[in-house]
């Protein structure tokens, strides 16, 4: 597996360990529950952990950009389906436009390490 392909596989993991880090944080009810805090802290490391290695292949503003950007739309899609927090049409454009974002910059950059 060629080095961009390893980091970008890296990327995905890291965004799914921070939500589901962002998950275990909303079930801690203000950190006053011990497992899901403590399984929040260690997704959290770990998905620092593994952004750090991307960092060593792609951009920063790139990797950056997809975690963050892929994270809010699969944080609120966790809010929607596992918490029942609703989203209104606002906010459906607005992640439309995110997810518009980051496959602009994966299909049409430059910048992206292929």
């Amino acid at each position: 597996m060629s080095p961009a392909v390893t980091a970008y596989c890296q990327l995905g993991a890291a965004i799914l360990l921070e939500v589901a880090a962002t998950a275990c944080l909303k079930q801690s009810a203000g950190m006053t529950r011990l497992l899901p805090t403590l399984a929040a802290g260690l997704g959290y490391t770990a998905s620092l952990w593994l952004l750090a290695q991307v960092l060593k292949v792609v951009p920063m503003g790139i990797s950056y950009g997809i975690w963050s950007g892929v994270g809010i739309v699969l944080v609120s899609l966790v809010g929607l389906f596992l918490f029942g927090q609703k989203l209104d049409l606002a906010a459906c454009l607005g992640l439309g436009l995110i997810i518009a974002g980051v496959l602009v910059i994966n299909f049409f950059s430059a910048s992206v390490t292929r």
